[in-house]
């Protein structure tokens, strides 16, 4: 029995010992296999990043292109609006000076009327005219339609 303990002993130690040699060799034939297949994993997962990177790249290029496309046409429509309400402002205020024109030419038309058969009047305005001057010289025209010019002239 005891010849049987040493047998079944030894036995045992030289089954671990073979199973311990070849789970050696096996680790040493599958280790490089392992990093091997392992940094094409890594390969493959840094190229998939790189992809994506670029694809956010090229999204976000495409993204400032339409906003400063945007951009450029929301500063035309609002150089246009611009343009045309100068364009009405200008109309606006043409036809306001021409509605004042016609007003002043009806208040001259008016006066005009008023002052033809009033002589009196317009004697009264010149006189009152004459005594409200301040030393200003009066240029009267002659027959040949010339002034005399600064006879008499007043002594400063």
């Amino acid at each position: 029995m005891y010849q049987n303990r040493q047998a079944l002993a030894l036995g045992s130690l030289l089954f671990f010992i073979i199973a311990g040699t070849l789970l050696i060799v096996l680790a040493l034939w599958a280790w490089p296999k392992y990093n091997v297949y392992k940094m094409e994993l890594n390969g493959r997962a840094d190229l998939k990043k790189a992809q994506w990177t670029k694809q956010i790249l090229i999204e976000e290029a495409k993204a400032h292109e339409q906003a400063a496309l945007m951009q450029a046409k929301a500063r035309v429509t609002l150089a246009e609006a611009e343009g045309e309400a100068k364009i009405v402002k200008a109309r606006a205020e043409g036809a306001a000076d021409i509605e004042r024109a016609k007003a002043a030419a009806q208040a001259n038309e008016i006066i005009g009327e008023s002052l033809k058969n009033n002589e009196a009047y317009l004697r009264y305005i010149w006189i009152k005219g004459l005594q409200e001057g301040n030393g200003e010289r009066i240029y009267i025209p002659t027959e040949a339609g010339l002034p005399i010019l600064e006879a008499g002239k007043a002594a400063n």
